[in-house]
């Protein structure tokens, strides 16, 4: 039986040290073994975020972190900016008017990213704005927002904190938590952080634990202060998801056998061009900018005369390449090309050349291997630097 070549937005592949450590045999959350553990792996972790701040583990998905983020630091009534780009920054929308915040939402286009100019415009009529709750990597579209120029927007306009999430491309983005503002910043693991989902990862500023401090809003289960509290002591306030902190340690160990966090984020932009320059050559669009392009997910647009579900489903079946769909309103417009965490050069290659055969086999007018020589031309060239 042939292997499900998985090129999603996640979940994605996950490597066998991974899987071997998650194998290890179960301990209990309330021992010296376990301390260990979590200090040492929330420690290593730091670089993804770029942070001198403690790592907090829920054991959940990344949509918990990012109510966390919301509830501990907004009361009823109080006013936020949401920031949307895509399906992900309709979320954050969605879990602040479900706690009753007064939320102002600043909309682009699926596809543009948010800039400076349209943050600092929006932001002018504005007063008394207690969070700006953002989107680094949108799923749903691909598009990566400018996060160090839109938090410096925030700290210059703003006496707001500055929330962001971060799901879908901390493990494979730059990422400069303290130096770009950001107050609260969340993942999830089953993305570029290469492990199954379950984990969610977060990280707040000193200036957002003061606001924590005094919020009115109450929560328990997410109760970050509680996470804090037990944090300092190596362990968690209700049973962590054990086994995924065991894979993550062995996620940092393959972080440092790459070369450290600087080499991955290189690697993820390399596969980035080599999916984008293919497309381009294959005549197929893409959804967005290169300036904005994510380093983790590609945006593509149907090929001319194809029906994207029959062809999408023909990869699967046929080739056993699976994609994800478009959401929302690019529903059978886009599909979404993964290339995050477990992922390498080779691996967009034999992607590409099986989007190649599949075209083939749909009359698809193209240059046959036009697009697996682009992005072999973009490999060959980064590997000469």
């Amino acid at each position: 039986m042939y292997p499900n070549i998985l090129r999603h937005p996640g979940p994605t592949p996950i490597p066998k040290k991974v899987e071997l450590a998650m194998a290890q045999d179960m301990i209990s959350h309330r021992t010296e073994e376990f301390v260990n553990l979590y200090q040492e792996t929330t420690h290593r972790v730091k670089p993804i975020f770029g942070t001198k701040q403690d790592i907090l583990l829920l054991p959940s998905g990344g949509t918990a972190a990012l109510e966390a983020a919301a509830v501990n630091t907004v009361s009823p009534g109080e006013e936020v900016v949401v920031i949307t780009v895509g399906a992900f920054g309709d979320y954050f929308v969605s879990i602040c008017e479900k706690y009753g915040f007064h939320v102002h939402k600043l909309v682009k286009n699926w596809g543009e990213a948010c800039t400076e100019v349209d943050l600092i415009e929006f932001l002018k009529p504005l007063s008394n704005i207690k969070a700006v709750f953002a989107t680094y990597n949108e799923t749903s579209t691909g598009i990566l927002n400018p996060i160090d120029k839109l938090g410096e927007v925030v700290r210059t306009y703003t006496d707001a904190l500055f929330i962001v999430d971060g799901v879908s491309c901390l493990g494979g983005a730059p990422a400069e938590m303290d130096q770009w503002g950001i107050d609260i910043f969340v993942t999830g693991s089953q993305k570029a952080i290469m492990l199954p989902p379950g984990l969610a990862l977060l990280s707040v500023s000193e200036r957002a634990w003061k606001v924590i401090e005094t919020n009115r809003t109450p929560s328990y289960y997410l109760n970050l202060m509680s996470y804090r509290e037990w944090a300092s002591k190596g362990m968690t306030p209700n049973t962590p998801a054990i086994s995924l902190i065991m894979g993550l340690s062995a996620v940092c160990d393959l972080i440092e056998e790459e070369g450290g966090f600087s080499k991955t984020i290189e690697r993820h932009e390399v596969m980035k061009n080599m999916v984008r320059e293919a497309m381009k050559a294959l005549s197929i669009g893409l959804l967005t900018s290169d300036e904005f392009a994510s380093p983790t997910i590609t945006a593509i647009q149907t090929p001319e005369g194809l029906e994207l579900s029959t062809f999408l489903g023909h990869l699967k079946k046929k080739y056993h390449l699976d994609f994800a769909g478009g959401l929302g309103h690019l529903q059978g417009k886009i599909f979404r090309f993964g290339h995050m965490g477990y992922c390498f050069p080779s691996d967009i290659l034999e992607a590409v050349s099986l989007i190649e055969a599949g075209l083939q086999d749909f009359s698809y007018p193209f240059e046959p291997g036009a697009g697996v020589r682009a992005a072999q031309n973009v490999f060959l060239s980064a590997r000469r630097k």
